[in-house]
C-alpha cells in the first residue's frame, strides 16, 4: 500500500450533488464515521446552502465542509472543467455522488493524465424528475464519455446496475453494486411513545413513511389510499420538503386532517420508526430506499409500489404486498389488507426483520466500501 499524498492519513473530497439529510448523504456520514480517524474528509455541495447531514458526522472526525471550491454547476465548458480538475489536486480519493457532481467526473476524465488526479468513484444512487419515465439521451452520452476514467461505479440497486452496464455501456469491472447497510441492532430497540414531538395514544395504529418530501414520492396518493383505513388510523410522515403543502391540501381535500400528521424531520430513525405499524411508501421511482430496510429491520410490514428494488428487498411473505407502480387501487387494497389483521402485520414484520439482519447489516457494507476505497487508493483505510 502506498502513503497518502497529502500525509499519513488519506484525504478523500466528496463531490455532492446536494448534501442534505437524505439517503445518500447519510450513507457517506456512516462511511465517514466507520473509517474514523484513518481518513481526512473534504465536503462540497452543489447546493451550498443544503448541507444538513454535515450535523451528524462525528465530532472527532478530520471534516471541512463546503471550503472554497469551484461551483459543481455551470455550463461544461473547457475551461470551467479545468478549473474543477485543478481543484481536485492533492486528494488521495475523489468521491463523486449523482448528476450534480457529474461535471467533476468529465472533468477528471478529461485532464487526469495532464493534472496527475488521485482515483475517482463516482456513486449513483437514482434520477430525478426529469428522468423518471425515460433516461435523457443527453445525459446517457454525458455519462458514457465522463465515467471514461473512473476507477469505480457504485450503485445500490440491481436497476442502477443494469442501467450502468447497458446504457451507459461501463466495463463489468467498474461497476460495484453495494447495497446501501443499517445498524440493525438500533432498529430493533423498542421505541418510547413520546420518542416524537407526537404522542402515540393508546388503541391508536399508524401508517408511518420516512420520506423527503417531494413530487418523486408522490405522497398525497399516500394520503388517498390511507383514507380508507378506520378512524382509529393516523398517517405519520416523516420529512421535510416542497411537496409539504400539497400533502397537507389532499388531507383537507378528503377532510382526514386530523389524521395525517407532518411533524418533520428526524435524526435518528431507529428512535422512532418502531412506532409504525405499517411503512408504506407511494413513490413514481426509488432505487434502494433505506427507509424500507430501516423498517424491515424495525420488524414493520411494507406496503409499496414495485419501483425499483422494493420488491426484491422485502422477505417473501411480503411480496403481495408491494404492488404494480401506479395503481393507487391496488396499493389501497395492499394497505387495508394488512391494517385490519394484527396477526398478518406481526408474521410479515417478522420475516422482514430476520431478512434485514441477514442481508442488509451495515457491517458488511461498510466493509466492501473500505475494501474499494483501499484497493482505489492503494492506502489501507
Amino acid at each position: 500500500m502506498n502513503r497518502a499524498r497529502g500525509g499519513a492519513v488519506p484525504h478523500i473530497l466528496h463531490l455532492q450533488s446536494t448534501f442534505a439529510a437524505g439517503g445518500k448523504e447519510l450513507r457517506t456520514v456512516q462511511l465517514i464515521n466507520a473509517f474514523g480517524k484513518k481518513a481526512r474528509h473534504t465536503i462540497v455541495s452543489a447546493e451550498p446552502d443544503r448541507l444538513g447531514a454535515a450535523e451528524r458526522i462525528a465530532k472527532s472526525i478530520d471534516a471541512r465542509i463546503q471550503p472554497d471550491f469551484p461551483s459543481l454547476k455551470g455550463r461544461p465548458t473547457p475551461g470551467r472543467l479545468q478549473k474543477l480538475a485543478k481543484a481536485m489536486k492533492g486528494f488521495d480519493l475523489v468521491c463523486t455522488y449523482n448528476w450534480g457532481a457529474m461535471d467533476a467526473v468529465m472533468a477528471h476524465t478529461l485532464f487526469k493524465d495532464l493534472h496527475n488526479l488521485p482515483p475517482l468513484i463516482h456513486h449513483e444512487d437514482g434520477f430525478d424528475e426529469s428522468e423518471l419515465k425515460k433516461l435523457k439521451t443527453g445525459r446517457t452520452w454525458y455519462r458514457r464519455i465522463a465515467l471514461g476514467k473512473a476507477a469505480g461505479l457504485v450503485v445500490p440497486s440491481e436497476r442502477l446496475e443494469e442501467i450502468a452496464l447497458v446504457d451507459w455501456q461501463q466495463p463489468l469491472g467498474r461497476v460495484k453494486r453495494i447495497p446501501n447497510g443499517i445498524d440493525t441492532k438500533a432498529f430493533a430497540m423498542r421505541p418510547k411513545r413520546d420518542a416524537l414531538r407526537l404522542i402515540k395514544h393508546p388503541g391508536e395504529l399508524w401508517v408511518g413513511t420516512l420520506a423527503g418530501l417531494r413530487t418523486i414520492k408522490n405522497l398525497p396518493r399516500l394520503v388517498r389510499v390511507f383514507s380508507q383505513l378506520a378512524d382509529n388510523w393516523q398517517l405519520v410522515i416523516l420529512g421535510e420538503g416542497d411537496a409539504r403543502d400539497a400533502i397537507l391540501a389532499e388531507a383537507d381535500r378528503l377532510e382526514i386532517n386530523h389524521r395525517v400528521h407532518l411533524p418533520g424531520a428526524v435524526d435518528d430513525p431507529a428512535r422512532v420508526i418502531g412506532l409504525f405499524d405499517i411503512f408504506a411508501l407511494s413513490s413514481d421511482s426509488e432505487q434502494f430506499p433505506l427507509s424500507v430496510v430501516e423498517a424491515m429491520a424495525a420488524g414493520l410490514p411494507i406496503v409499496a409500489p414495485a419501483v425499483g428494488d422494493i420488491a426484491s428487498m422485502v422477505a417473501e411473505p411480503n411480496a403481495e404486498f408491494v404492488t404494480p407502480p401506479g395503481n393507487e387501487d391496488e396499493l389501497g387494497m395492499a394497505l387495508v389488507q394488512l391494517a385490519v389483521s394484527k396477526d398478518l402485520r406481526k408474521e410479515v414484520g417478522e420475516a422482514n426483520r430476520a431478512k434485514a439482519v441477514a442481508e442488509f447489516d451495515e457491517a458488511k457494507m461498510i466493509s466492501t466500501y473500505r475494501r474499494l476505497y483501499s484497493s482505489a487508493m492503494r492506502i489501507e483505510l
